[in-house]
């Protein structure tokens, strides 16, 4: 059961294999007994997750079943769900019971998915590793004692560990695309824009986008075909049309032009990574693609220029937070300066109060231009490369991380060397556009991903690419030892 994909469910569902209600309350089950091991939720939600599971039942007894009803799936705790504590990985929110539902919540609802529970993160998606959650690290199931990425680490741990057939995460600088590379999963973030940001606490309102995390690249389509769409609850929302992503997946790959920027091929890339690469490269030969090097000459700006748009948007969107109105309030403030100051020294943990206090400066009187507004223009030239070489290639691949997933606690006393885990990653979000991650190799039994990058709204044909891969190797087949 555990091993099946959300495909593999949705058919069994179908034809009557089993019910919604037997699949949920296995992994419930599996869930109360294995993750201790792996700390990846913060809630469970057995009794919502079981009435949803009965009302599927019912549904797809009447024939009228959506190919993701009565699929069970976890939700990173960043998503907002009325009725059920969202936290964001914080002690500032670790009292806070949603009013309403994210517009991804709603989605899922529409089509009677089932909520197993809220996936733990980065404290307010801060970070590279899940070290940063005021609930605990969250340990990767492929490695003892090793991270799974982050901030998506709940979500892609879940998963690599056979609690939840799919979840779903958000990707601000890489923290879907990085946790599916080091969890041996496959993980897509969308075009910015494409899916709904309205109920997803935000970070960093120019960068932030949600999408999911699965075995397979036919299981992302589902889960994208339910959750990409416009919203008018979100300004930034795009109006495009949405593609069915499960329709063009087994489309040849005959022509295809992939494009190798040489910055991503670089010293600083492990070389056991880069011969994985250079393997599933080959395999992207023998399908008919045709490989020609490129030049994303700005890449290795993407870093600081990114760590100075994320703060600044981040200590904007968490001014929000100063215990007047929700979460977490400090005791007996003697005035309402003292309520301001101790409630967020105590609320917010150390990442999180680092960044804030680099994106203040960076936005105060007298450095405002010549931090935000210089980092804002890098932006457009990072966002140019892309866009001029996407002009001579239809995708651009390399390594998704420089490097296996590492033991937790061996980068958190070095900051910068932490963020150098997301080198490869950071452009894509600065310049919108859709990028993923999948399964191509190991390296010291551990997961190397493959990152596959797409134009905008090319998701459709990236999803084809990553699905056309997993049916000539069985990398994405692979699971964590002991499952």
């Amino acid at each position: 059961m555990f091993s099946k994909t959300i495909a593999q469910l949705s058919q069994g569902l179908k034809t009557g294999e089993f019910s919604s209600s037997e699949i949920t309350r296995s992994y419930l089950d599996q869930i109360a007994a294995q993750d201790s091991k792996y700390n990846s939720f913060i809630t469970v939600t057995p009794e919502l997750a079981m009435a949803q599971a009965k009302a599927a039942d019912e549904t797809i007894g009447a024939g009228n079943a959506h190919a993701m009803t009565g699929i069970p799936i976890a939700h990173k705790d960043i998503f907002c769900t009325k009725g059920v504590r969202t936290s964001a990985g914080s002690k500032m929110l670790d009292n806070f019971i949603a009013p309403y539902n994210a517009t991804i919540i709603e989605k899922f609802n529409a089509v009677q998915s089932v909520s197993l529970g809220k996936t733990n993160m980065d404290e307010f998606a801060m970070g590279s590793s899940n070290e940063n959650s005021y609930y605990g690290a969250v340990t990767n199931p492929w490695g003892d004692n090793r991270v799974p990425g982050g901030s998506s680490g709940g979500s892609a741990a879940a998963v690599a560990a056979q609690l939840a057939p799919g979840s779903t995460g958000t990707d601000t600088g890489g923290s879907i695309r990085q946790p599916a590379a080091l969890t041996n999963l496959t993980g897509i973030k969308p075009t910015y824009g494409r899916v709904s940001r309205f109920g997803m606490i935000a970070f960093a309102s120019s960068l932030d986008q949600a999408g999911p995390i699965t075995k397979t690249a036919e299981d992302a389509a589902m889960m994208l075909n339910v959750m990409a769409g416009f919203d008018a609850k979100d300004s930034t929302s795009a109006q495009t049309a949405v593609d069915d992503y499960t329709a063009t997946l087994n489309q040849p790959l005959k022509g295809l032009k992939i494009g190798l920027p040489k910055e991503f091929f670089s010293a600083d890339l492990n070389p056991q990574i880069a011969e994985r690469v250079q393997s599933a490269l080959k395999e992207y030969q023998a399908l008919g693609a045709e490989l020609k090097e490129i030049s994303l000459p700005n890449t290795a700006l993407s870093i600081p220029a990114y760590y100075i748009i994320a703060p600044a948007e981040a200590s904007s969107n968490l001014s929000r937070f100063d215990g007047v109105k929700f979460g977490y309030r400090c005791e007996n403030p003697v005035d309402l300066e003292d309520m301001y100051k101790r409630t967020r020294g105590e609320g917010f943990g150390t990442e999180v109060k680092r960044r804030i206090l680099v994106g203040t400066y960076a936005l105060s009187e007298g450095f405002y231009d010549a931090y935000y507004k210089k980092a804002q223009q890098i932006r457009r030239l990072i966002q140019q490369d892309f866009v001029n070489a996407l002009k001579e290639v239809d995708v651009i691949m390399g390594p998704t991380t420089p490097q296996p997933a590492f033991k937790i606690g061996e980068k958190t006393a070095d900051p910068i060397d932490m963020y150098m885990e997301d080198i490869y990653t950071l452009s894509l979000n600065l310049a919108g556009l859709p990028g993923m991650s999948v399964p191509c190799g190991q390296v010291d039994d551990l997961p190397v991903g493959l990152q596959i990058i797409g134009n905008y709204f090319a998701e459709q044909r990236l999803l084809n690419v990553a699905h056309m891969f997993q049916q000539a190797t069985d990398w994405h087949t692979q699971t964590a030892p002991g499952l």
